[in-house]
C-alpha cells in the first residue's frame, strides 16, 4: 500500500525547502569546490555557536575530553563548526570529490579492490568523520559493488535531491525501514553486494558497549549481518585535507569471533567497531559530528 499523502501545508513546506535546496545548489556549482568549502566554513564557525546543536556540541566533547583546558575545548569547538559547514556547503558538488578527480586519496585500497575480486559480499563500516560523503566515492572507484545505508531524509523531496546528487558519482543508496529493510539488506548480500554502514550514532534498541569511557547504544545489524554471512568487516574512515581534497584510509579489517553464543559476539564486535571508531575521533577530533546526542540521555540533562 502506498503511503497516504501528506497535508498541503506540510507538502507545501517540503517544496519551498526542496526549492530552496534546489536554489543553493544551483548558486554554488559554477564556484571551484575549495572556494566553496571555505565559504561553508566560515558559515558556521558564525552560526553554529548561536544554534541549538551547539549545546549538543559543548557537551559531546565535554563527555570523551573531560581534561581538555578551555582553551583546548574552545579551540575544538570552533574547528568542528569549521569541518561540518565545509561538509554541507560542499554537499552539492560531491560528484567532484571523487578519486577520478584528483581530489580523494586511498590509502589501503588494495583491501577493496580484493573485496571486488572476492565475489562475496563485505560490510563495510565506518562514521561521520571529515565529509562523509567521499567514503562512497572511494569504494566505487575502486569496483566494489555496494549499497550504502543511510537514512531517509523526513522530506521526501529532499530525500530524492540526495539519491540523486549520489548517484551522479555511482552510489546506489539504501534506507532500510523495519522487517523489509531487513530483507532488503539480506537479499543485497545474497547477491554478493556489499552493505556500507555509518555505524558512530546513537540507536537506542543497539548494543550498550563503552565509547570513551561511557556506555553507548550502538547499532549491531552490521556485526550480526557480517557473523550470518561470514562476511569480512572492513572499516574505512575519513581525513580531511587542504584545499577541499581528502584522504580515505582502509583499515585492517576487524576479526569477527563466532563462538556460538550469538548475541556474546555481536557485542563483542560492535565493541570493537566503538573501539575503532573512538581511535579516529581521538587522532582527528575536529573532524567528527559532534551535534548529535551520541550517549544516553541522561548525559545531556542540566547538571
Amino acid at each position: 500500500m502506498s503511503d497516504p499523502r501528506p497535508p498541503f501545508a506540510r507538502d507545501l513546506a517540503w517544496r519551498l525547502q526542496a526549492f530552496g535546496f534546489d536554489v543553493i545548489s544551483a548558486v554554488v556549482r559554477p564556484f571551484p569546490v575549495s572556494w566553496i568549502s571555505a565559504l561553508g566554513g566560515w558559515v558556521f564557525r558564525w552560526l553554529g555557536p548561536l544554534t541549538p546543536s551547539a549545546r549538543i556540541a559543548e557537551r559531546n566533547i565535554d563527555i570523551a575530553f573531560p581534561d581538555l583546558t578551555p582553551a583546548a575545548r574552545a579551540k575544538l569547538l570552533g574547528e568542528q563548526w569549521d569541518n561540518l559547514g565545509r561538509t554541507f556547503f560542499e554537499f552539492p558538488l560531491t560528484d567532484r570529490l571523487t578519486p577520478a578527480k584528483g581530489r580523494v586519496e586511498v590509502v589501503g585500497r588494495e583491501r577493496l579492490v580484493a573485496i571486488a575480486q572476492s565475489g562475496k559480499p563485505a560490510i563495510l563500516i565506518s562514521g561521520h568523520f571529515a565529509n562523509w560523503e567521499v567514503m562512497a566515492a572511494a569504494i566505487v572507484d575502486a569496483g566494489v559493488p555496494a549499497r550504502v545505508t543511510y537514512r531517509a531524509a523526513n522530506n521526501p523531496y529532499i530525500d530524492q535531491r540526495i539519491i540523486d546528487a549520489r548517484a551522479r558519482y555511482g552510489v546506489r543508496m539504501f534506507a532500510p525501514k523495519g522487517g523489509s529493510g531487513s530483507r532488503g539488506l539480506i537479499e543485497t548480500l545474497q547477491k554478493g553486494e556489499s552493505v556500507t554502514f555509518l555505524n558512530d550514532q546513537k540507536f537506542n534498541n543497539g548494543v550498550a558497549a563503552p565509547f570513551f569511557g561511557h556506555i553507548a547504544h550502538t547499532a549491531g545489524a552490521s556485526t550480526r549481518i557480517a557473523l550470518k554471512f561470514g562476511a569480512v568487516m572492513q572499516p574505512m574512515s575519513v581525513e580531511r585535507l587542504p584545499g577541499a581534497r581528502f584522504r580515505v584510509v582502509i583499515a585492517e579489517p576487524i576479526a569477527l569471533t563466532s563462538t556460538g553464543d550469538r548475541e556474546r559476539d555481536v557485542e563483542a564486535g560492535v565493541r570493537q567497531i566503538n573501539a575503532f571508531v573512538e581511535d579516529r575521533v581521538r587522532a582527528r577530533p575536529s573532524e567528527w559530528f559532534w551535534v548529535h546526542k551520541r550517549w544516553p540521555r541522561a548525559e545531556y540533562q542540566p547538571r
